[in-house]
């Protein structure tokens, strides 16, 4: 089971994880047409929580999400909680 609770998640640990994220989703989170990932920058900080452990999990698995395993398998709750506050702070631009 996962936690959507990130109350003292780090923020600064999640921009080091989001380094892996940045080929699809985009340095600002603004995501790319060309990988079809969708702009995740600004969300809310409990969706991408739960996103993220959902696709985990396999409990969110569809042609896109998938893409996404061999990057979140391996991260911890605390990583993903950490990851879901930094995109949560990352500014929506249009």
């Amino acid at each position: 089971m996962y936690s959507i609770s990130t109350f003292g998640a780090d923020a600064a640990n999640g921009a080091k994880l989001y380094k892996k994220c940045i080929a699809c989703h985009g340095a600002n989170g603004m995501g790319k047409k060309s990988q079809k990932a969708p702009m995740i920058a600004g969300q809310f900080e409990w969706y991408v929580n739960e996103q993220i452990s959902h696709i985990k999990n396999g409990k969110r698995a569809n042609k896109n999400s998938k893409k996404m395993i061999p990057y979140v398998k391996n991260l911890s709750d605390s990583d993903i909680a950490d990851l879901s506050l930094y995109i949560s702070q990352l500014p929506k631009r249009k």
